[in-house]
Formats: C-alpha cells, sequence, structure tokens
C-alpha cells in the first residue's frame, strides 16, 4: 500500500479483487459517508484512513 492521503478506484479494485466499477461504487458510497459528516471528498478516492476503518473495521479495534 502506498504512503498517500488517498486510495484510487483502481487501487481499490486492485486489493479487494472486484472491478474497477464496483470499487468506484464503494468510494462514492463511502464518499457519501463523509459528506455527511461534514468532510469534502474528492470523486473517485478515498482518504486512506476512512478506507481502511470501512473494510479493515480498524475503529472497532481501537474502539476496545
Amino acid at each position: 500500500m502506498k504512503n498517500t492521503i488517498f486510495v484510487s478506484a483502481k487501487e481499490v479494485a486492485e486489493e479487494l479483487g472486484v472491478s474497477k466499477a464496483t470499487a468506484y461504487k464503494m468510494i462514492r458510497v463511502w464518499n457519501e459517508k463523509l459528506k455527511a459528516k461534514g468532510y469534502t471528498t474528492v470523486s473517485g478516492k478515498i482518504s486512506r484512513k476512512f478506507y481502511q476503518e470501512q473494510f479493515y473495521g480498524m475503529a472497532d479495534r481501537e474502539a476496545m
């Protein structure tokens, strides 16, 4: 995994083994969640931290 702020749809597709179209759909849903919280988003990309929290459940482990 690269050391950048954002994850692209291409990276999501490769890491999860899904098509780029599916990756874009997932990013769209995640970006809607971030917008609802008042964050600015970038179309077709997702914050690396938020991606890891959503997909890998890192937020759940931190609460323990």
